[in-house]
């Protein structure tokens, strides 16, 4: 099956030249602001916690700060946890949710675990609602050295000027109808490449390292988020995005040699959330909480694992 049908730039079989890209840039519109639905809610943090900016995207530098929460004063005998959102700046639940958790529970956590929040790495993308960076680059296949992605070559500055030694790392994204009927084209028609069609899961999962499952961490997530979100089941060959399920609701990927957030530090305990938010089953509402209760479960069981 080619893309021709599916995409309206490029010619099928033919990778995107920089022409075309300019065209799909240009393509992008602003639907939503950065500004109002981030920076506001960051800007009302409670005293335990200190907004850093960290660079800003050269397209706008000052529509587009970077902007990452911390613990203002870090203990030196608590471990750290990276939590990040909208690396695909369209997944907005992941957005809200990194927020909604600095909202409503960072402070509980701050006396145990010292916190780095980037509630929305990819901030042009989020208010274009796309999956890629200007350049029509994707973000989460791009933390390797000399990225090619300004987004996530700040995140991972910011990660080595912190200096620190990170226990967990939870990366919230969703899976959306968008990404069978819009982003998978776009990849499509980009590459030059054939597109194969896809199967979007009905729910919740969890994304982990293969390289370290660590699968009593990701099945702890699945049981907190499931008291708030359905999860979701495996297909007909027992896959969820073209992966086997390892247990209920859980796949590996290879963070690393993807290029994917997750893997972007050391941490001992990693995994990639992914929400369905388009499930008649759930609201914008309920995704958000699902991601806080992922955040919640996760930080809960690595506190209680941190010495074992």
């Amino acid at each position: 099956m080619t893309n021709e049908r599916f995409f309206p730039i490029g010619t099928p079989g033919q990778p995107w030249s920089d022409a075309e890209k300019v065209q799909w840039f240009e393509s992008c519109y602003v639907q939503r602001s950065y500004r109002d639905d981030l920076q506001s809610r960051l800007d009302a943090l409670d005293e335990s916690l200190e907004v850093w900016q960290h660079g800003a995207l050269s397209l706008d530098p000052a529509r587009y700060p970077l902007l990452a929460a911390k613990s203002v004063s870090p203990r030196a005998d608590a471990p750290w946890a990276l939590i990040t959102g909208g690396v695909h700046g369209y997944e907005t639940s992941g957005v809200h949710g990194a927020l909604a958790f600095l909202d409503q529970h960072a402070g509980t956590y701050c006396e145990r675990i010292n916190l780095l929040v980037v509630p929305c790495v990819s901030p042009w993308s989020y208010e274009v609602i796309h999956r890629w960076n200007p350049q029509a680059i994707d973000p989460n296949r791009s933390f390797v050295e000399d990225s090619p992605a300004e987004e996530s070559a700040a995140l991972m500055r910011l990660t080595r000027e912190l200096g620190v030694d990170f226990l967990v790392h939870m990366d919230l994204h969703e899976t959306t109808d968008s990404d069978e009927d819009e982003f998978r084209p776009a990849l499509a028609a980009r590459d030059g490449q054939p597109l194969e069609p896809g199967l979007i899961p009905d729910g919740f999962y969890t994304v982990g390292d293969s390289d370290n499952p660590q699968p009593e961490f990701q099945a702890a997530i699945v049981a907190g988020v499931e008291q708030v979100i359905h999860i979701a089941p495996p297909d007909a060959n027992g896959e969820i995005i073209g992966s086997k399920v390892t247990q209920h609701g859980i796949i590996n990927y290879p963070y690393r040699p993807l290029g994917l957030c997750a893997g972007v530090t050391n941490a001992r305990f990693t995994s990639t959330t992914e929400v369905y938010p388009d499930s008649p089953l759930v609201s914008d509402e309920i995704c958000v909480e699902a991601q806080v209760a992922a955040v919640r479960a996760a930080l809960d069981h690595a506190l209680a694992h941190v010495a074992s």
